[in-house]
């Protein structure tokens, strides 16, 4: 086999690691005019991995000549080794805490995507039953 470096799974699962703290879902806190904000996101991740090697004879070239039922001449070993992975974060801002003098409160954010899809789905569920209703009445 050859000196190449070999794939380290370890490494990978230390890096994704590293990533998937719990600083990530807690951001640094800020003060702002005596109002203390700590950042809250919603943290998820996954990791993939795998590695192998091998080793095998090396089949010689096809022959002309060769009787078929004859064995096949091999004409070499050979072996190899691989690996891969990776990782995936997904962080989404949830809220924030907000400490003051009267105590701690939990502002959500507001994800204006998801407040128009929720619309959307309304609106063509109305439509859709509204049309089904309509094409009943005209058959009767």
């Amino acid at each position: 086999m050859s000196d190449a470096p070999r794939f380290d799974p370890t490494q990978l699962a230390g890096a994704a690691n590293d990533n998937l703290t719990v600083r990530r879902v807690f951001g640094d806190a800020y003060e702002k005019d005596g109002t203390l904000v700590i950042p809250v996101a919603r943290v998820s991740g996954a990791v993939g991995l795998g590695s192998g090697d091998g080793e095998g004879d090396l089949p010689s070239a096809p022959s002309f000549g060769r009787r078929t039922g004859d064995p096949e001449p091999h004409h070499g070993h050979g072996g190899g080794h691989g690996g891969g992975g990776g990782y995936a974060a997904h962080v989404k801002a949830v809220g924030v805490f907000v400490v003051d003098e009267s105590g701690v409160q939990w502002r959500p954010t507001l994800d204006l995507n998801r407040v128009i899809l929720g619309g959307q789905l309304v609106a063509a569920t109305a439509v859709t039953v509204f049309a089904f209703a309509w094409a009943l009445r005209r058959r009767h």
